[in-house]
């Protein structure tokens, strides 16, 4: 396919751009293979550069001589085009509506993108398996890596190098593997470092209603607890729908199977029931007429913050059952590709004080987001503005309400996160459409097939260099190195504003009080500087004049 047969007018002069907290400008505009481009001419800030991946919907109104094409982004942006001339405003419509349900990835950005700056760290080899495996080395020798994965032929949707137990075999992680969904056997999540209990993430056991055993699943679960006297099993979803998977094949643990497990379900709503409540959500936040009253009653109803609560009240108790119990924990729902993920890296980012730097981030986003098979393709294809009847019931925005569980922690801990809230922003634009190859297709093996590490640059590489880091830098970042519990009371849950309001309400108010905070704490750095060089002064002449 050629893109020159997509793009019908590829420039246009006298189109009127309309965009949030800005003036309608006359600019000229430009279809590009990948990109749509907007220009006045006159100064940056009346240009705009916007991924056709990025476009969620295309809404077209005639008129007369022309229309207006409204563009509905992932990123919750809208922004109008008045273009005048029937044809020429047929042509842009059609060329963007191709070119943004591109379904071969070889054809994105990504594959395009002239890489303008020089690579520091490759990102697609910075947080390898066994670069990561060395740190659990050092509190326990219980664990190795296992190639059994090798080629992707145990489990399609897990990496070739994966975590399991010391003591077993090989032949038992492939027995257990035919045992669970899709062959997601228990893989190692967490180890705690003191008390050496871990988080174990899984697919459903596939039981049916026959009540199937493996011993070798029930080896390795049992292996999994040592010296402990007893261990959870997390079930995200209702114990109703755990029962019904069983007419299908699923199903849970049978308790008489695994003895020293307690099945403990916390249910974690999905897929389209997401994507619904996000639009409603959506849909309030752009209301800027409606009342306050009005505005809370919408934010009640479409039930976003409550999606996030039941996520962080799971991960809670998960931490609660390594840190305060000391008891492992096997997380799973049905293919253990989304609920259990958001729930095991929560649980995470409240354990363990690595999570909360920017390098700790990005390696808990590549092991149990990238690695291990949430499939970001499929999930991230449609956002918040697409109908109902356009969408399938694979689309779900899971990994925005694992960064918005991510930005309430952050709310009540601001100063126990290296990264700021941009940087959680800008991992939510990049998942949805990025110039980069990391979020692109659905695991690993996918994206070895089409050369991503080869053909793209990968977004860390891109993020990591100083110049660029210093963007996502948290000003008031102090290390703690506690477990932080968030609370999950209700009015501990509030909206995010900078991420869903910040195209219907101008931020300036938070822009500047960052702004203030950072220059405080710049300044409370070059303070601290001056007293320790006068600290050093003072002991000189102390020494210079002590009496012989």
């Amino acid at each position: 396919m050629e893109f020159a047969e997509l793009i019908k007018t590829p420039k246009l002069e006298n189109v009127i751009l309309h965009r949030p907290f800005n003036e309608p400008v006359e600019c000229a505009l430009c279809i590009t293979s990948h990109q749509l481009i907007a220009s006045s001419r006159r100064t940056e800030r009346d240009e705009l550069w916007l991924l056709h991946s990025m476009v969620d919907v295309v809404e077209r109104k005639s008129y007369g001589n022309g229309g207006s094409i409204t563009l509905k982004c992932k990123d919750f942006r809208i922004i109008q085009l008045d273009i005048k001339g029937q044809e020429d405003f047929s042509n842009v419509a059609n060329s963007i509506e191709c070119l943004s349900n591109l379904d071969d990835p070889r054809l994105l950005f990504p594959f395009y993108y002239p890489c303008n700056f020089d690579i520091v760290e490759d990102g697609w080899y910075a947080f390898q398996i066994e670069r990561e495996f060395s740190k659990i080395k050092l509190f326990s020798d219980a664990w190795r890596i296992s190639y059994v994965n090798k080629n992707f032929k145990v489990c399609p949707s897990y990496p070739e190098a994966v975590i399991v137990p010391k003591s077993v075999s090989d032949e038992t992680v492939i027995g257990s593997a035919a045992f669970r969904c899709l062959g997601r056997f228990p893989v190692l999540s967490y180890l705690h470092k003191s008390n050496k209990a871990v988080i174990m993430r899984s697919g459903q056991p596939m039981v049916g209603t026959s009540s199937k055993r493996c011993k070798e699943d029930e080896k390795l679960i049992k292996t999994v607890l040592g010296s402990q006297k007893r261990g959870y099993i997390i079930e995200t979803r209702t114990q109703n729908l755990a029962q019904l998977a069983r007419s299908k094949g699923g199903g849970f643990e049978m308790e008489v199977h695994y003895p020293l497990w307690r099945r403990v379900h916390k249910p974690i709503d999905r897929h389209s029931t997401l994507l619904d409540s996000l639009s409603k959500l959506i849909e309030a936040c752009n209301d800027t007429s409606s009342s306050a009253d009005k505005f809370l009653s919408k934010l009640e109803s479409c039930s976003w913050l409550s999606h996030v609560k039941d996520v962080l009240m799971c991960a809670c108790l998960v931490a609660q059952c390594i840190d305060q119990e000391e008891a492992s924990v096997l997380v799973h729902g049905a293919e253990g590709m989304d609920s259990t993920l958001q729930v095991c890296s929560l649980a995470r980012v409240i354990l363990d004080p690595d999570c909360r730097t920017v390098q700790g981030f990005e390696a808990l986003i590549e092991q149990e987001w990238l690695q291990s098979g949430h499939p970001f393709s499929t999930r991230c294809k449609h956002g918040a503005y697409t109908t109902p009847s356009s969408r399938t019931r694979e689309q779900s925005p899971i990994f925005l309400v694992f960064l918005d569980g991510i930005y309430q922690i952050y709310n009540q801990f601001p100063c126990s996160f290296e990264f700021n809230e941009k940087f959680l922003i800008m991992l939510f634009e990049h998942a949805y459409a990025s110039p980069f190859g990391t979020f692109l297709e659905n695991c690993v093996e996918q994206r070895r097939q089409i050369e991503l590490h080869k053909r793209t640059v990968s977004l860390w590489s891109f993020i990591n260099r100083p110049e660029m880091l210093e963007e996502y830098l948290n000003p008031t970042f102090e290390p703690n190195n506690s477990v932080i519990w968030p609370s999950v009371a209700p009015q501990s849950i509030v909206l995010w504003e900078g991420l869903y309001l910040r195209w219907s309400i101008p931020q300036t108010l938070r822009t500047n009080v960052l702004s203030a905070i950072t220059e405080l704490k710049n300044y409370e750095k070059e303070l601290k500087v001056k007293a320790s060089k006068l600290r050093r002064h003072l002991l000189q002449l102390a020494i210079k004049n002590k009496p012989a």
